[in-house]
């Protein structure tokens, strides 16, 4: 009877939920990066522009 390639297909999977843990971290970093940005943005304009 052949032997089941049990271990390579659990690593395989942890890799895979590792690697989709990473893009969805990188997706968090690079959506929380953007929103200070545009903020600081709209308040250097704030600040530039005298009341009138």
């Amino acid at each position: 009877m052949a032997k089941s390639h049990y271990s390579f297909k659990k690593r395989k999977k942890e890799l895979a939920r590792k690697l989709k843990q990473e893009e969805k971290r990188q997706r968090k970093i690079d959506k929380n990066s953007e929103k200070p940005a545009e903020a600081s943005d709209e308040s250097q304009d704030e600040d530039n522009n005298p009341l009138a």
